[in-house]
């Protein structure tokens, strides 16, 4: 079995990272000074808030614990600290890609718009990219409670050709938040403008027990799946989905957090690898569940004797189904198998 010092060098890649759910301990009582907002003095007395408990009842219980950080998310100064708190925390762990995703909406409760919001958090990657070893994009979340034309306004964050910074570091989108009330399939009108544009998609599917979200969310251009453990209900599908290319963004911890499943034996990671589906392995929320990309390898290790090869083949899974460029997916290719190489 691999050992925890061969875990925590190897390159890793992560398709699935929540902003919000992911600020250090650190990052945020610097945010809380910016802001002059009072927090607990004792780490174990905040973490009581940010993190959700091991049990949870439900997903919604869980999406519960972002509301504590989310005062602390509304200027610029902060937006774009959160932004390189969370890159540098996967640096740490060997991460040489990662794709964070946020909200825009979230954070417009002071005086920003979702344009400035974006710039700010491009900021925070860009200046990660120039002190660590690692390449970030963003991937801008619609929120499911929101109305549909509301959501439209989301598109005009692809439309800034002109700003550089955006264009650059922004490369998808993504529906979260309340999938069982609200299902894909009622965003229909918006998924086809984000295909007009030409917008890389990936959907939360899947995560809340229904299966039939899963495909359509592919029906509807999703080339990517948020979770998507549901699928487990429908092991004839896998050759579909191995032969349409969708990728699987999957989180441990949080997907047993959330309850999307109940036992390991559900648990669909392994016979969607066997089969050929690309799988991937991802935090979701480093700090809401308590946990890094290194102890998600770990978990799977365990569960499964993972060798070297598998995790090489996880990684080569998420750069492929990335949203970089084919250009940028050939020197990650290439970094990720060198490295990996040297490990063996």
């Amino acid at each position: 079995m691999l050992d925890n010092k061969i875990i925590k060098e190897m390159p890793k890649i992560e398709l699935h990272c929540h902003l919000d759910g992911s600020l250090s301990v650190d990052a945020i009582r610097r945010m809380a000074i910016n802001e002059n907002i009072q927090l607990p003095e004792k780490d174990e007395d905040l973490k009581a808030n940010i993190h959700a408990p091991r049990e949870t009842h439900s997903l919604l219980d869980y999406l519960s614990c972002f509301d504590y950080v989310l005062p602390l998310l509304q200027t610029k100064e902060n937006l774009e600290l959160a932004a390189y708190d969370v890159a540098k925390q996967a640096a740490d762990e060997n991460v040489k890609y990662i794709e964070i995703r946020f909200a825009p909406m979230h954070h417009t409760k002071k005086d920003l718009n979702i344009i400035e919001v974006t710039k700010a958090i491009c900021k925070g990657f860009e200046q990660a990219e120039a002190d660590f070893d690692i390449k970030v994009r963003g991937l801008i979340c619609g929120l499911r409670h929101e109305s549909v034309s509301t959501l439209m306004t989301l598109l005009d964050i692809f439309a800034e050709e002109d700003e550089n910074l955006i264009s650059h570091y922004i490369v998808g989108f993504d529906l979260a938040g309340d999938e069982e009330n609200f299902p894909p399939k009622l965003f229909a009108p918006l998924l086809e403008k984000v295909k007009q544009k030409g917008v890389n998609l990936t959907l939360h599917a899947g995560e809340c027990g229904c299966a039939q979200n899963i495909f359509d969310s592919i029906e509807l251009g999703a080339s990517r799946i948020g979770h998507g453990v549901a699928i487990h209900e429908n092991p004839d599908e896998f050759s579909f989905l191995k032969e349409k290319n969708i990728t699987f963004e999957m989180a441990p911890t949080s997907n047993f957090q959330t309850k999307a499943i109940e036992s390991l034996e559900l648990y669909p990671f392994k016979e969607l690898f066997d089969a050929g589906v690309a799988v991937t392995i991802n935090t979701d929320n480093r700090t809401v569940s308590d946990t890094n990309l290194v102890k998600e390898y770990r978990k799977i290790r365990d569960w499964y004797d993972f060798t070297l090869d598998d995790f090489l083949k996880v990684n080569i899974n998420a750069i492929e189904g990335s949203f970089v460029t084919g250009t940028e997916k050939k020197f990650l290719l290439d970094k990720i198998i060198l490295e990996y190489k040297q490990l063996g």
